[in-house]
């Protein structure tokens, strides 16, 4: 009877061990990132894993450490720019720290929804989570909810008693406003976000605090939802005020993100009201779009790449220990200037 054909085996840690000439201990310490190994032998030990093409088991691992090195995300409406990128930048982060990430969607804003999501994350064996909160009442809820690990807030604001990483939307929202001014305009209108985000309070809470410092009287800030329809519809608005020239000058508007602005620009241009010659518009986030708009839109940008690292790594120090309390991390944002925001002073 002729033998079956000998079935090849994945090389194990031990095979490394005896092709690089040293113990499995050290083996391990190389694979794990040991700072107490010598170069030589690390160089070793990692020709004799290419070599042989070894790949660490990860189930395996997770029982002699008891560590799975998987971290949970949880987010709000990742259809939207802002999550969308920071999602992104988390698990690009998170893969760089040699971590997995298991995500879930947030099904609803209340801490029901926050709950089902934390108990499946906790199923998983995440050892933390990053959860992008940026509705107040997910926030909130987030506060209260008894998580069985770390937990960082992302775009939650300082006041939920978390460690937390935002972008400064204030100081975001003070930039343009200011750059405005500065061009020659007597006053700024605002496209506001919807209620009950925490970028779009404080957004619009750093536009009236310029206002308020120059001793210039707020506009009535117009809302929009952070869509390009509810920004055309907002535009249509302000023409109206351009052409009509009742009320406060309309020659300056700071929307709330880039494509509420995108519907603004339209509206104006379908009106006749030509950018930026007559009214300028500038926008927040920098979408990649946005240097491609006509014109081109002076915006604010977030660095969601730093978001991302920032957040993964709070969250790693908080899991091993380096790190305790409900720190707040402020990432700082950038004012990209384009042709969109000529000064009044030009025209």
């Amino acid at each position: 009877m002729a033998r079956s054909a000998e079935v090849s085996r994945p090389p194990t840690m031990a095979d490394v061990a005896r092709e690089a000439g040293v113990s499995h201990q050290t083996v391990s310490r190389v694979l794990s990132g040991h700072p107490h190994v010598r170069p030589a032998t690390r160089a070793q030990v990692t020709a004799a894993v290419d070599r042989l093409g070894y790949r660490r088991n990860p189930a395996a691992r997770a029982l002699v450490t008891r560590r799975t090195r998987t971290l949970g995300v949880i987010a709000v409406n990742t259809t939207l720019y802002g999550p969308a990128s920071t999602m992104a930048g988390l698990h690009e982060a998170a893969r760089d720290e040699g971590y997995l990430v298991s995500a879930v969607t947030l099904r609803g804003d209340g801490r029901q929804g926050l709950k089902d999501a934390v108990d499946h994350l906790s199923s998983w064996g995440v050892e933390g989570v990053v959860a992008l909160t940026p509705q107040r009442t997910t926030g909130q809820a987030l506060a209260r909810l008894d998580a069985p690990f770390p937990v960082v807030s992302v775009e939650g604001g300082d006041q939920l008693g978390l460690p937390a990483v935002s972008l400064d939307q204030e100081r975001g929202a003070r930039m343009v406003t200011e750059h405005l001014l500065a061009a020659g305009h007597a006053t700024v209108w605002h496209v506001a976000g919807p209620d009950g985000w925490s970028e779009s309070e404080a957004r619009t809470a750093g536009w009236r605090a310029v206002l308020r410092e120059r001793g210039i009287a707020a506009p009535p800030p117009l809302q929009g939802d952070w869509s390009p329809l509810s920004g055309y519809r907002a535009g249509q608005e302000l023409a109206g005020h351009v052409l009509s020239g009742q009320g406060p000058g309309v020659t300056a508007v700071f929307v709330a993100n880039d494509q509420m602005a995108l519907g603004v620009l339209r509206a104006l241009r379908e009106a006749g009201v030509r950018t930026p010659e007559r009214v300028a518009v500038a926008g927040f986030d920098d979408i990649p779009e946005a240097e491609f708009f006509p014109p081109p839109l002076t915006t604010v940008r977030q660095d969601f790449g730093s978001i991302g690292r920032r957040s993964i790594r709070l969250l790693i120090d908080h899991i091993e220990g380096r790190a305790s309390g409900a720190e707040h991390v402020l990432v700082a944002p950038q004012l990209i200037v384009r042709g969109s925001t000529r000064g009044a002073a030009e025209v």
